[in-house]
Order: C-alpha cells, then sequence, then structure tokens
C-alpha cells in the first residue's frame, strides 16, 4: 500500500463536471478561503471507497496524501486517519493524534476539518480535559482554520454531554471576522442546543445581541419559532 497507488485509486473515480465546479464551491479563486486548491473531480462517496480500501495506509505514506497539492488527495488521507483512530487502540489513538497535530497545516479547507477534527482532536481529549488548552491556542490562533478546528473538534464534547468548553471556545470566537467561522460557532452552539436548550439560551441571553447575524441564525435553528423571533429582534 503506497501513496502512489490511493492516487491511482482516485484517478479512476475523476468526474470531469466535478472538477468544474469544486474550486468554484470550495472558493479557490485569488484572495478566497480556498486560494490555490486543486481539485481533480472525486466525489466523498467514492474518497471514503478509496479510504476503507486503503484503511491500513502508513503514516508515512499517509503523510505524503496530506502534502500534496490536490484536495481529494488530502481528504482521503484524513478519512483513512479517522477509520485508523477508530479502529486503534490507546497507543494508535495517540500516536494518530500527535500526527494530525503535527500536519495541521495540511488540514486546510472547512471540509478537511469537518471530517477530521471532532473524530481524531475531540475524540482524543475527551477524557483528557488537562490537555484541551491547545484547543484554546488554536481558537486564538491567525489561521482561520486552526480556529475552525478549535470549534469543530468540541463536537465530540457535545456528544458526551460537556458543554463548558463549547461554551468557553465560542467566547472566544464570537468577535471572529470570517463567515466559516461564524458559521462553525453557530453550529456547535446548535448542537449543544439540541442536548442542552437551557444552556444555548443562557448564551443567547448574554450574547445575541453582539453575536453576528449569521452566527445567531445558525444558533437558533432548532429552536421554536417563537423563541427564534425573540432572539433575532434583540
Amino acid at each position: 500500500m503506497t501513496a502512489f497507488k490511493v492516487k491511482a485509486e482516485l484517478k479512476a473515480f475523476v468526474d470531469p463536471e466535478k472538477a468544474e465546479f469544486l474550486p468554484r464551491f470550495f472558493k479557490t479563486g485569488k484572495g478566497e478561503y480556498g486560494e490555490g486548491d486543486v481539485f481533480i473531480g472525486v466525489t466523498v462517496p467514492n474518497q471514503r471507497k478509496v479510504a476503507k480500501e486503503f484503511k491500513d495506509l502508513d503514516l508515512a505514506e499517509i503523510k505524503k496524501l496530506l502534502d500534496s497539492k490536490v484536495h481529494e488527495h488530502r481528504l482521503t488521507a484524513l478519512l483513512i486517519l479517522v477509520l485508523q483512530y477508530e479502529k486503534g487502540d490507546n497507543v494508535v489513538k495517540s500516536k494518530i493524534y500527535d500526527f494530525y497535530m503535527r500536519n495541521l497545516s495540511r488540514v486546510n479547507n472547512w471540509d478537511l476539518v469537518d471530517t477530521s477534527a471532532h473524530k481524531i482532536v475531540g475524540a482524543y481529549l475527551l477524557d483528557k480535559p488537562v490537555m484541551r488548552k491547545v484547543l484554546y491556542n488554536l481558537a486564538r490562533s491567525k489561521d482561520l482554520w486552526e480556529r475552525r478546528v478549535a470549534m469543530i473538534s468540541t463536537w465530540w464534547f457535545i456528544k458526551y454531554d460537556q458543554f463548558d468548553d463549547v461554551v468557553k471556545i465560542a467566547e472566544i470566537l464570537l468577535k471572529d471576522e470570517h463567515d466559516l467561522m461564524h458559521k462553525a460557532v453557530g453550529w456547535m452552539l446548535r448542537e449543544m442546543g439540541k442536548k442542552d436548550e437551557v444552556r444555548l439560551k443562557g448564551f443567547l441571553d448574554k450574547y445575541a445581541i453582539e453575536m453576528p447575524r449569521t452566527m445567531l441564525r445558525y444558533a437558533i435553528e432548532k429552536l421554536d419559532e417563537d423563541t427564534r423571533k425573540y432572539y433575532l429582534n434583540r
């Protein structure tokens, strides 16, 4: 199993129409958030097929995929990492977490973050509250994708009814200028609200007036209509 063979398998699934559409969808133009990213046109379901086929790929070969300029190579690498993390023992999980954090600069688009951050970083830190300081460092990063990793990682905590870090990191990112962060923060607040509506409303009571509109709309999406109108009108 090699990175070269993974790339060859992905090439067999190339769809020219997707190759034309995806660069526009992921904003790869000059000055856009995905500037310079390269797409060959492979759908995520087909990338998942390839990832399962190469689920035992060595980390050194995964590194080669992550270093590729091709988006689908990087996403497939992350899908493989998630599969390995889920099946691994504690030693393997620790190794994959460290590898992920060392290569965080290659997790550089929103779908790459959203596919992997909570399932590796969030999962690893679930029973390690002392180590969660790393998320706060990422939340204060100048790098958009590192900030998104910080927020999306808390999705795993939400799954296990741990909300403190969700709220604290959301507070750090409250004044973030990027729309992708407004969406990420609002999304995680909404997920928290599904589990604990009182906790969500407490956050909204305190911050709804200053929250960016997109963040607020995402956060209140699952609340009843009257409650949504109340917070929007504030």
